[in-house]
């Protein structure tokens, strides 16, 4: 009898899909030293369905599992205890096609009622040279510069951006002043600091406005949308 081939559902294709866009942001990060390779579990004899900087190892889209994947997912799938990839990662050490070392993390891919439906595969090839590992941690690497603020609190957030637009917006001199407070509430919008709680209560507060004509400003805006 001829094996029955697993389905995915659509809740778990899309699951699987977004990891895509994942390995291209962290191969941009983390840069040519490191192998990041995606497997879904339909077919294990060509489950790769991505692989970024795959010439490491020579592999490419359509590959089989590895051996210690599969091993890891029967653990995980028996649910044996004591494996040391129960929660669903395990970092480990091994040797690259030409003996070289190479640090790996496998992350299982839970879709819909914790099913494994994917495993996603980060190596580092230990033996690149150290100017591949650096590069992209340098402040010369091409790209793009943007000013971020990592805050504890949407509160504080709201007030550094509110301060900020104000800022720009009482220095423009090609603004009215009737239309200043319109303004910064228009910025804010699009940076998207209304979706934060609290938001309007905290901007009509400190522009001496009230609730009624933020929402007022918002609307508008929404209505151009």
């Amino acid at each position: 009898m001829a094996k029955q081939k697993n389905v995915l559902s659509r809740t778990d294709e899309l699951i699987i899909e977004s990891y895509k866009t994942t390995m291209d942001g962290m191969a941009a990060y983390y840069g040519e030293a490191f192998e990041i390779v995606l497997h879904d579990l339909i077919d294990l004899d060509h489950s790769i369905i991505k692989i970024v900087n795959g010439f490491h190892s020579g592999r490419r889209e359509g590959a089989p599992i590895t051996d210690f994947a599969l091993s890891m997912l029967e653990r995980i799938t028996k649910n044996n205890a004591g494996g040391p990839a129960e929660n669903g990662s395990i970092t480990y050490l091994s040797s690259s096609k030409y003996g070289k070392p190479v640090k790996s993390t496998t992350l299982v891919i839970f879709g819909e009622n914790k099913k494994p439906i994917g495993l996603l595969c980060i190596n580092l090839y230990m033996d690149s040279p150290l100017t591949s590992l650096l590069r992209n941690f340098s402040l010369d690497a091409p790209v793009e510069h943007v000013a971020e603020h990592f805050i504890s609190d949407s509160v504080e957030l709201i007030t550094r951006s509110l301060e900020k637009v104000k800022a720009e917006v009482l220095a423009d001199g090609t603004v009215p002043a009737s239309q200043k407070n319109k303004e910064i509430v228009t910025l804010l919008y699009y940076q998207g600091i209304f979706k934060l709680k609290d938001a309007v209560q905290t901007i009509s507060r400190d522009l001496g406005i009230s609730k009624s004509t933020v929402y007022l400003h918002i609307r508008a805006l929404e209505e151009k949308s």
